[in-house]
């Protein structure tokens, strides 16, 4: 079996989620955090249709999707709750990578992102000395 080579990302980065058309946001590495988490608005489900806002630095975009479910999800302050999760690829490095991501409202965080370890898992090693090494890269391509 070949191992691949693990990529360097650091504690903080600036990444897309191109199914959202979302370019350029904001992400904490999280090796703590089990599932990524997105910050969203007016999540909400009818007739089987999830709907949620995102807040971009271009204002605010309404998304819709019938690829969802729910979880429950423990919080960093430990108490549990039942979120709505979408999968959803999240480009860093200029490459793909599908992400199970949970939508809550992050707006009292710094970084309306949280990527994960399950993201994270066999394809990143964190250096948390480091920030930006995606973006720096995809910034000099």
């Amino acid at each position: 079996m070949v191992k691949r080579a693990k990529l360097i990302i650091g504690r903080l980065d600036i990444v897309d989620l191109p199914d959202l058309g979302v370019e350029d946001i904001h992400a904490k590495v999280d090796t703590g955090a089990y599932r990524s988490s997105l910050h969203c608005k007016k999540v909400h489900e009818a007739g089987g249709v999830l709907y949620f806002t995102i807040h971009t630095d271009t204002g605010y975009q309404e998304y819709e999707t019938i690829d969802w479910t729910q979880k429950v999800v423990k919080s960093s302050n430990g108490k549990a709750q039942k979120r709505y999760v979408i999968k959803t690829r999240i480009r860093i490095f200029q490459k793909n990578y599908m992400a199970s991501i949970s939508l809550t409202d992050r707006s009292e965080m710094k970084n309306p992102l949280l990527i994960g370890r399950k993201m994270l898992s066999r394809k990143f090693i964190v250096d948390v000395s480091e920030k930006n090494l995606s973006y720096l890269k995809k910034k000099t391509s």
